[in-house]
């Protein structure tokens, strides 16, 4: 088996090596399963960030979940970001730390009080940056996904929080949420209890993947151990390697504020 391999089971069940601040012994429940459709947006975009709760069970593809759309395929969707997981742990935070740079406080409030705000598919509570790895499979319903990479925010959450700032505002604090790749299809639905399969990468927990990307950004050999975990995005080992044959790092500006610029 290699490094962090196991046999199906839920977290908590047994000590494992390598695990980082481990949900409850009960393991991890699916708390929502969501999707949306693409509808215009703002600065004449088209977004399917608003996410509302599935009910039922539903199809896993290795696009994603059936009936989920994306805005802009270009930068959205794919094999590699088919399902967004964004933890309901992050709420609180945000809440307490946007209520007074928001002109709507009740509008922040009814975005904040159901899962979908960060526009995202899975909704939990126990898994946070801090204890899922580059490369985690997960066992969801009858679906094995594998995670893939972190998100990369950008302006769309500026606009759907009315804060200028949202989407530096998340990069900056690392509770960015991340994706998966999905290996195996099947289904489920919310309520369903999340087994980890694998974990070949314990000692990359997306929390230093960001800080790689966002804090120490270059870094040469947290930059060169990036570009070579397999199961990463190729489009972000892409990146690590551009980083160091330029020695510099790329603009995020775009990414972040969108035609402001």
């Amino acid at each position: 088996m290699r490094q962090g391999s196991l046999v199906e089971r839920s977290l908590g069940e047994a000590p494992v090596p390598g695990y980082m601040s481990l949900p409850s012994r009960h393991g991890i429940t699916t708390a929502s399963l969501l999707r949306g459709s693409a509808r215009n947006f703002a600065r004449g975009k088209s977004s399917a960030i608003a996410k509302t709760e599935i009910e039922g069970r539903v199809r896993i593809g290795v696009s994603g979940l059936f009936g989920d759309e994306q805005g802009d395929l270009g930068l959205h969707g794919g094999p590699d970001k088919a399902i967004h997981h964004y933890p309901r742990d992050h709420y609180e935070a945000w809440r307490a730390e946007l209520q007074d740079v928001t002109s709507s406080a009740q509008a922040l409030d009814e975005l904040l009080r159901v899962p979908g705000a960060f526009g995202e598919n899975l909704s939990t509570l126990g898994m946070t940056e801090a204890n899922t790895c580059v490369g985690d499979r997960w066992r969801l319903g009858t679906a094995l996904i594998e995670v893939s990479q972190a998100r990369q925010p950008c302006w769309k959450l500026n606009e759907r929080f009315g804060v200028a700032d949202m989407a530096r505002r998340v990069q900056d604090s690392g509770r960015t949420g991340w994706y998966y790749r999905v290996r195996e299809e099947g289904h489920a639905e919310a309520g369903d209890r999340m087994s980890l399969v694998d974990r070949p990468h314990p000692d990359w927990p997306l929390a230093r993947l960001l800080h790689t990307l966002y804090i120490d950004c270059l870094d040469r050999a947290s930059l060169e151990g990036m570009a070579a975990l397999e199961e990463l995005s190729m489009s972000w080992r892409t990146l690590a390697r551009q980083r160091l044959e330029r020695g510099s790092t790329e603009s995020w500006a775009d990414r972040l504020l969108g035609d402001h610029v």
